[in-house]
């Protein structure tokens, strides 16, 4: 069974940082780019892409708002990847989503998304 659980979540105040993990179980993780995906609370939008990774790391990408302040970083040892989130903002906050996915364009994201993780909550306060 692919298992994706995030972790790290939490409140913390603007400006401040979080480190928020994915890992993984029961797919060959090298295989698989990984994404972060976001959605408000009561937001009934898709999720919006936050960033991805290329199967070894060779390509992420990133949302506009979020460059500059998010680093995605992977490692396939430990089958995780991390979003490294500095100088928070409050409209930063969302449940946080780690997906699996075939590929990662440095365009516009990942695609063709097979696994879901159940999301951690980030809260921004101002």
């Amino acid at each position: 069974e692919v298992q994706l659980v995030e972790s790290g979540g939490g409140l913390v105040q603007a400006g401040g940082s979080l480190r928020v993990s994915c890992a993984t179980s029961g797919l060959s993780f090298d295989e698989y780019a990984i994404g972060w995906f976001r959605q408000a609370p009561g937001d009934e939008r898709e999720r919006e892409v936050v960033s991805c990774i290329g199967k070894q790391g060779e390509r992420t990408y990133y949302e506009d708002a979020v460059k500059g302040r998010f680093t995605i970083s992977r490692d396939n040892a430990k089958n995780t990847v991390y979003l490294q989130m500095n100088n928070l903002k409050p409209d930063d906050t969302s449940v946080y989503y780690c997906a699996a996915g075939v590929y990662c364009s440095s365009g516009y994201g990942l695609t063709t998304i097979s696994a879901w993780g159940q999301g951690t909550q980030v809260t921004v306060s101002a």
